[in-house]
Order: structure tokens, then sequence, then C-alpha cells
């Protein structure tokens, strides 16, 4: 492990050599490669140089044991107890830091939630749920963009599709795919009986042009009418688009813009994920075992959640957290079992590394 972490050190001091060459700033392309490559590094070698401090304190502490000075002695057994203290949880810290990092971690996602079981309180509970979505977006100044949505005669969603842009969207919202159970007594019900619904999450992360090659002959796009709120060109222009991805017959529409470029171009974005989402797919069913291992399968018919308002608890049944605090939850306090999800997942892969070893 450490051999590794040297070998960060020196490649991180590199970095830093060549950001310093006035030579580098000419080529853009190059300097912003360079220095995402740089902060990327940065919270493992200032990690490791804490570590690498520690232990010659703790050599330097040892050394003075050797004193007559009692006063010294004293001082330095103190220095020491401290410093061993230190060591363990900086070392765990450094394993962390050192395990396979997710290509997709620092993508923008592609939310999708679509309306299960349960008619209209599904469409319901899959508008709260896109607001529950919402709202944590707020809390960590990300963009959202509606690329598409279909309203219930309720007032409801029948699916919802948006661009969520950011600082590491996806390494905080992949946890979130699979199916979502709601239990509450529907305004409709007029004997107070107890309803289970259900809504379907997919997160994607957005697909860059390089991480998915379409071909053009491979695509049908269809132009038509918007519908819904936005004015009388919104039902009068072919401002609309359909795309469909001939070879896995994958259909995506985009109707937000009044523009029919810009929704073209939402609509390869969402796109590109979607297929980007089945070459992912590909790749984890080869390392099923693997995959087992980690919270995060993104199988869309797995029931991850349970939203149980009675009793206003939030229960994700992957990990077995429950925490009653669903009114806190659905205003988007979601945080603790965000957190709660990618430590169990990070204690598995750590558990993972540790048998391979």
């Amino acid at each position: 492990m450490f051999d590794r972490l040297q070998q960060l050190e020196d490649r991180y001091d590199e970095l830093s050599r060549e950001l310093a060459d006035p030579a580098i700033v000419t080529d853009q392309q190059r300097y912003q490669k360079t220095a995402k490559q740089h902060r990327d590094m940065e919270p493992t070698v200032e990690k490791f140089r804490e570590y690498k401090q520690i232990q010659l304190g703790i050599s330097d502490a040892k050394t003075m044991l050797a004193e007559t000075d009692p006063d010294i002695k004293a001082m330095a057994q103190e220095e020491l107890a401290t410093l061993q203290e230190r060591l363990p949880a900086v070392e765990d810290a450094l394993k962390v830091m050192l395990l396979p990092k997710d290509p997709n971690d620092d993508k923008n996602i592609v939310l999708e939630i679509r309306a299960a079981t349960g008619g209209d309180e599904a469409s319901l509970f899959a508008a709260e749920l896109f607001r529950m979505y919402l709202r944590f977006a707020e809390v960590h100044r990300w963009k959202v963009e509606i690329m598409s949505e279909t309203e219930s005669s309720v007032g409801g969603l029948k699916e919802v599709t948006a661009l969520i842009e950011g600082d590491r969207v996806y390494s905080q919202l992949k946890y979130e795919s699979g199916v979502h159970r709601v239990q509450r007594v529907p305004a409709t019900e007029t004997q107070g009986r107890v309803h289970t619904s259900a809504v379907t999450v997919a997160v994607l992360p957005e697909a860059e042009e390089v991480d998915i090659k379409i071909e053009q002959k491979d695509l049908r796009i269809d132009t038509f009418c918007s519908s819904g709120p936005g004015g009388q060109s919104v039902n009068t222009t072919y401002s609309a688009i359909r795309i469909t991805h001939i070879p896995t017959n994958t259909v995506v529409s985009c109707q937000d813009e009044k523009s029919q470029i810009k929704n073209r171009e939402k609509a390869m974005r969402v796109l590109r994920s979607r297929l980007y989402e089945v070459e992912m797919e590909k790749q984890h069913q080869a390392q099923a075992s693997a995959r087992k291992q980690q919270v995060g399968s993104g199988d869309r018919s797995e029931k991850i959640r349970t939203y149980n308002f009675p009793q206003n608890r939030f229960t994700d049944h992957r990990i077995g957290l429950t925490l009653h605090q669903l009114d806190l939850v659905m205003e988007g306090k979601l945080q603790p079992a965000v957190d709660a999800l990618i430590a169990h997942d990070t204690a598995e892969r750590l558990k993972a590394e540790a048998t391979a070893a």
C-alpha cells in the first residue's frame, strides 16, 4: 500500500512542476487535464503526508524516551500516546482513498422517475419523490433541467426525466435506482385503509460523446407539437422531438424547449446516457459476484425503500437503515441515508479487497 502511495506522491509532485511551467498555460486542454489530475490526487497525497509526519513524530518521541530528564521523558510519553492514537484512523482513511474510484462519480446524471403500481396514488408519490430530489439538489447547489414530464389527471406525475448537473452528482445519487414503495392512506380512501404503491427511479450517469458512439444511420427522428403549458407556440409549432435508436429500440422524447434544436440536443443527451447504461449493465453482469457485494446495483426491479407515512418511517432495505424522520426526508434532507449507503458500500469494498489480498 505504501509503495502505491509513494508513487502517487511522486506523480503529484511531477504534476505540480508541470502546472508551474508557463508553457503549459498556452495549451488550455492539457492544462485543464493536468490540473484535474493534480486536484484529484491532492486529498490522498495530503493524507499520506500526514501519515508520514505522524510516523516521524512517533520515531522522535521514542528517541526522547531515552532521555534522563523526567520532564522530557513525560512529554515524550504523552506525545507518543497521542500520535499512536491518531495513526489507525489515518491508515484507515488511506485504505479507503486507495480503493478503485467509480469512473462515473464525477458525472452529471439523468434522473428518471415513473409511477408503477398504484395508479393515481403512485403518480402523486412520483411527484413528491421528484420534489424531494429537487430539494436535495438545492442543498448541493446543483442545476436541474426537466427534459420531459407527463402529468396524471390528479396532478401527479406519470413520469419525469430530468438532467441534474453539478459537483459529483452521480457519487451522491447512484444508489437511488430501484423501486421505492410508499405506504399511506390516499386522500380518496374513505375507510382510512393504508394503501401500498410503488414508483421506479433510475439514475443514469450522463454519457459524453467519447463514452458512447451513436451512428446517425441508426437514428429515426420525429417531430411533433408539444403539449402542456407554455403558451400558444407550444401547441402550434413542431418543436418537440422524438428520437428512436433503431438497433436497441430505445425511444427518447423532449418537449421542454420551444426550440427544436435545443430539444434535439437534450434528447441526445438522454439517449447517450441510456445506451451507456446498457453497456454498463453488460459489464456488471460480467462481474456479477462483485456487483452483489455493493449496494449500488442499479436494478430497477429491486425494492430498495419503503416510505411509511402513518409511522413517519423511512426504511432502506439494502442496508437495514430505518429513520423515523420521513417528514424531513421528503423535504430533501436525504443526506443521512446517502452517507449510510456510501459508508456501507465502502466497507463492503474494503472487505473484498482484504479477502482478495
